[in-house]
């Protein structure tokens, strides 16, 4: 059944709160820190920031984490080489963040782990501190990744650094 309070959050959230909260700036600083993370372990770590659903999503009841395993498709994380492929996932107009981990953390990563993560990165967007949330969601999600993927020689980037804008 259709939440009236979420479909006014959804209303209301424009691209240019999206982009009030996550400039230009602050993207390089996130792209910068997917770099420098990636580094560490052997996986790959996309981001997808998305304001809000459409009415369609909306009236259909359409979860942030089925929206995210979608965003986990369409991205194309699913295509790297060893599928350890991540997704963070943030809806800001739910305030909900969703991690969406290739199967090659399947028995690897316990889901309450990166629960753990996404709620801590909840609690900075609660307080309204966007760019440090996501900053500590990639540090926390890649001490998880790199401790089943450590880097290796050779290792080569398979997916974009670069935050996408939904």
């Amino acid at each position: 059944m259709m939440n009236p309070a979420r479909c006014w959050r959804h209303l209301v959230q424009t691209r240019w709160a999206l982009r009030r909260r996550f400039p230009e700036d602050v993207l390089t600083r996130i792209e910068s820190a997917v770099r420098a993370a990636e580094k560490d372990h052997a996986g790959e770590i996309r981001i997808a920031l998305e304001g809000d659903l459409d009415l369609y999503e909306l009236l259909h009841d359409k979860s942030p984490r089925r929206r995210a395993v979608e965003v986990f498709s369409q991205m194309g994380v699913w295509d790297t080489a060893r599928n350890n492929g991540v997704l963070i996932y943030v809806l800001l107009a739910d305030r909900d963040v969703e991690i969406v981990a290739d199967r090659g953390f399947n028995g690897l990563v316990q889901p309450s782990e990166w629960e753990t993560v996404c709620r801590a990165m909840e609690s900075e967007f609660a307080r309204a501190r966007w760019e440090q949330g996501l900053l500590a969601g990639i540090e926390a999600a890649s001490r998880l990744m790199a401790r089943h993927f450590p880097a290796r020689g050779g290792d080569r980037d398979e997916l974009p650094d670069r935050p996408g804008l939904l």
